[in-house]
């Protein structure tokens, strides 16, 4: 049974501001259209990591197993880079611009990442790729705002 924990004293946002939910939701279903599903959980996770979203991290680890990703992508993708081939190309050049994304503070989207995923994604594919980084760095900073914690099982 999965329950879902609160902390104490925050925010239970998507209460108070339900509309804020469903805008998020129409968001991440944009971003998601016609983008691989396996590719989509890689950077929602791979930019959760990074903005230690524990709420989001849980769901879609969970996610991309239903979608087959492979455990040892999982387990590694925190080194992604370091780990040679075992993410292909455009794996590759998806993390690399969602971490470029996410960490806007550090020079923001070079132009040697941003060229790396326009040689391997259409202007669609990239536009999806750029949309799924940005909508889930968004659901990051609500939910650590809030500090949504990862529901129980």
């Amino acid at each position: 049974m999965t329950q879902t924990l609160t902390t104490p004293g925050r925010l239970k946002i998507y209460k108070a501001s339900p509309e804020l939910y469903d805008a998020m939701m129409t968001l991440s279903a944009a971003a998601a259209k016609d983008l691989d599903p396996e590719l989509g959980e890689l950077i929602k996770i791979r930019a959760s990591q990074l903005n230690h979203c524990a709420f989001c991290l849980d769901m879609h680890t969970r996610d991309a197993r239903k979608h087959g990703v492979a455990e040892q992508k999982l387990d590694v993708l925190a080194a992604w880079a370091e780990a040679g081939e075992l993410f292909s190309e455009r794996e590759r050049a998806a993390l690399a611009i969602t971490e470029a994304i996410t960490e806007l503070g550090h020079g923001g989207v070079s132009d040697d990442v941003y060229a790396q995923a326009a040689a391997v994604f259409s202007d669609r594919e990239l536009g999806q790729v750029i949309s799924m980084a940005v909508t889930i760095n968004a659901w990051n900073r609500i939910n650590a705002a809030v500090r949504t914690p990862p529901p129980r099982r």
